[in-house]
């Protein structure tokens, strides 16, 4: 297994990026074609439990786009061969002293890489 090959690192960093301006711009639209659209794909919320595409797409399109902003204060980002990648932040959101966490799988599919499986958590 080759972990971390240059060439699919960048590629997992850019969509990670893109997947991140869009979350904090609220950009319905981009964070619908990041994850997998299928009912395995699954989002652990801070506080919410969403199983498959059609529950995360609701919770997008419910959700308010006020206050999203936030810091990424550390970021880990490791490829596993040429399809799959896992994405792992800490961030504090504007505004608040706590410490949130983001865990991301992705595959790489037909259409590009897209996010299978996710995992958001605030601590304290």
């Amino acid at each position: 297994m080759q972990i971390n090959l240059p060439d699919v690192l960048a590629e997992v960093e850019a969509v990670f990026d893109e997947y991140e301006h869009a979350l904090v711009s609220n950009d319905i639209d981009v964070l619908d074609r990041l994850f997998w659209n299928h009912e395995l794909t699954l989002r652990y919320g801070a506080g919410e439990n969403l199983y498959g595409f059609a529950a995360i797409q609701a919770f997008r399109q419910g959700r308010p786009a006020a206050n999203l902003e936030r810091t990424v204060t550390r970021r880990q980002v490791t490829t596993f061969g040429r399809d799959h990648a896992v994405t792992n932040i800490e961030f504090s959101r504007t505004g608040s002293t706590r410490t949130g966490r983001q865990s991301q799988t992705w595959v790489r599919m037909p259409e590009g890489w897209r996010v299978v499986s996710a995992h958001v958590s605030l601590l304290g």
